[in-house]
């Protein structure tokens, strides 16, 4: 059995041991305490989280309550959004110009928020498509 820490939650994995942590913690779930760590260093708030998780406040809260893990489809989406988002933190060097431009309408994304983007796996993908042509330097 593999185990996942925050550190090996990036863009780009090192090695392959990390990968497979990563499937067996989405397959496992993501437990509420962990998340709860991840989601403090994110700069949403609970109510977006649910929105991208598409759960209600109340189920959020059952598995605070219940101390239960997430379920594999929550627990990917919460591995993808936090790699995501530390590779836009690499990408724009800091934390504060990442949350301007994820709320920001960009053109390259059809005029979209990239932050409206992250409640779907298409959009985390175009995101990070984004995240790399900037990176890169090449315009949209």
């Amino acid at each position: 059995m593999y185990e996942v820490n925050e550190s090996m939650i990036t863009y780009q994995t090192a090695s392959e041991n990390n990968v497979f942590s990563l499937i067996d913690t989405v397959r496992n779930g993501v437990a509420y305490s962990f998340f709860t760590m991840l989601a403090e260093k994110s700069p949403f708030d609970l109510p977006e989280w649910c929105r991208f998780l598409h759960i209600s406040d109340r189920t959020m809260q059952r598995y605070k309550k219940e101390k239960k893990p997430f379920d594999p489809v929550s627990s990917e989406k919460i591995l993808e959004i936090t790699m995501l988002y530390k590779y836009g933190v690499e990408v724009f060097g800091s934390k504060d110009n990442l949350s301007i431009w994820l709320s920001g309408a960009n053109v390259a994304l059809g005029g979209s928020k990239p932050v409206d983007l992250l409640d779907s796996s298409f959009g985390i993908q175009l995101i990070r498509d984004e995240l790399g042509r900037i990176e890169h330097g090449i315009p949209a």
